[in-house]
C-alpha cells in the first residue's frame, strides 16, 4: 500500500506540472501573437508632374486627379482623371489639342510589407478614354519649288468633337511617408485602340494618352501625392 500510495503521489505531481507548462506556453503565445492592421479606404491625390512641367514647357497646361481603393490585401481599383493642352510644333505644321480624359482599371501589390508598413509595388492595368478639339494653328504646303516657294498658312482651323481609346500597362511605387499620406511614381505603356483623326490631318497628341507615334503607341509618366482615407482596419 506505502508503495502504491508513492506511485500515485508520483502521478499526481507529473500532471500539476505539465499543466503548468502549458498553461504557461498558451500564455507565452498569446503574448507573443500581435496582429498588424492596415487601412482600407478611399485614397485621393494629385499628380504634381504635370503642373511642373507647365512651368518649364510654356505650350503645354494640364492637371491631373487620381484615386484608388483597396478591395483585397493586393488588389485595387484606381482612376485618374484630368484635362491637357499640349501644342506640337513639327516641320510644317504647329497644332494645339486640348480636352478631358479619364483613365479606369486596377492595381497590384506585389510587394511583401513588413509589420505594419503599408507600401507598394505594383502592376496596374488601364482603359483610357478621351474627348478633345484639335487647332491647327498653322502649316506649310510641302512642296519643293525654289522658284514658287509654298507660303505659310496662318488661319487656324478647330475640329471639335474628337475622341480616342487606349490601353495601358503601368509599372509603379507607393511609399507611405508619414501616417496615411503617400508619394508615388509610375511609368505606363500605352496601345491606342481607336482614335478620331481630324479631316486630312493626323492626331498627334491626345489628352490622357500623350504623344501618339506612327504604330499608335506612347509612354506616360506621373508623380502624385494622396491621402489615404481609411473606412476600416483589417
Amino acid at each position: 500500500m506505502l508503495m502504491l500510495k508513492y506511485i500515485i503521489n508520483i502521478l499526481l505531481f507529473l500532471v500539476v506540472v505539465d499543466g503548468f507548462s502549458q498553461q504557461k506556453t498558451t500564455s507565452e503565445v498569446k503574448k507573443d501573437t500581435i496582429i498588424y492592421k492596415t487601412g482600407y479606404g478611399f485614397r485621393l491625390g494629385i499628380d504634381i508632374s504635370k503642373p511642373i512641367k507647365g512651368i518649364f514647357d510654356t505650350p503645354y497646361k494640364g492637371l491631373e486627379l487620381v484615386g484608388d481603393y483597396r478591395i483585397t490585401k493586393n488588389w485595387y481599383v484606381a482612376a485618374e482623371l484630368g484635362n491637357e493642352e499640349q501644342t506640337s510644333a513639327e516641320d510644317y505644321t504647329n497644332s494645339t489639342s486640348k480636352g478631358q480624359y479619364i483613365r479606369v482599371g486596377t492595381n497590384y501589390n506585389v510587394y511583401e510589407n513588413w509589420l505594419d508598413m503599408n507600401n507598394e509595388v505594383y502592376l496596374g492595368l488601364r482603359y483610357g478614354f478621351s474627348t478633345f478639339e484639335q487647332t491647327l494653328n498653322s502649316y506649310t504646303p510641302n512642296v519643293n519649288n525654289t522658284y514658287f516657294p509654298a507660303n505659310t498658312i496662318t488661319t487656324p482651323v478647330t475640329t471639335a468633337g474628337l475622341t480616342a481609346q487606349w490601353t495601358e500597362f503601368s509599372l509603379g511605387m507607393k511609399a507611405e511617408i508619414v501616417k496615411n499620406l503617400f508619394i508615388s511614381m509610375h511609368v505606363s505603356y500605352k496601345i491606342m485602340l481607336s482614335v478620331k483623326d481630324p479631316k486630312n490631318f493626323k492626331t498627334l497628341f491626345v489628352p490622357g494618352f500623350n504623344r501618339v507615334f506612327a504604330n499608335n503607341t506612347g509612354f506616360g509618366f506621373n508623380y502624385t501625392v494622396s491621402y489615404l482615407i481609411p473606412f476600416i482596419q483589417k
